[in-house]
């Protein structure tokens, strides 16, 4: 996910402090990797200096000045054309539970258990999805789907190389 990007999109409704932009992105698509208060001032900082966004007041307060960002049309621009972008499929020929399987049976270990243990872990990560989605909002019901279809693939995947164990050991012990 471009975080300056989400970011950009979230000034379009209206100028907001770096706190208010940090809560607004948390709520709607940190509930498992909140941004850290850093990294939405670094963002905004490069955001800046490529003047897609400009400060649009500062505040005093007790603390350190608060400074209000606004998008500027260039930023409007980008975020247009970001959304516009086809993002590329992720094909997962690296895949580290991959390379463990093979590492397995090269090594003369167990593949099957490692497979087992994948499958246990995907399938209790999948209760907690659901149970996610069925106390969710629409939009959380739509992520957890989102994982949900990735994770159903991965076991299917878990499946067809658990039968093709034999096979694929041979092949890379060769």
């Amino acid at each position: 996910m471009s975080i300056g990007h989400t970011l950009l999109g979230l000034l379009e409704s209206g100028p907001r402090h770096g706190y208010d932009l940090k809560r607004a992105f948390d709520e709607k698509f940190g509930h498992d990797r909140p941004l850290h208060y850093g990294q939405v001032y670094s963002t905004m900082s490069r955001l800046l200096k490529n003047g897609l966004v400009e400060v649009d007041g500062i505040e005093a307060g007790g603390g350190p000045e608060r400074k209000r960002y606004a998008i500027t049309d260039a930023g409007v621009t980008d975020v247009e054309r970001w959304l516009a972008t086809p993002e590329a499929p992720e094909p997962y020929l690296q895949s580290t539970l991959y390379t463990k399987v093979v590492l397995a049976l090269l090594t003369r270990r167990d593949a099957a258990d490692i497979l087992d243990t994948q499958r246990s872990e995907h399938l209790r990560t999948m209760r907690a999805l659901t149970e996610r989605k069925r106390q969710g909002d629409l939009a959380d019901q739509l992520i957890c789907d989102h994982a949900l279809f990735h994770l159903e693939a991965d076991l299917r995947w878990l499946e067809l190389t658990a039968a093709r164990l034999d096979k694929l050991r041979a092949a890379v012990t060769a």
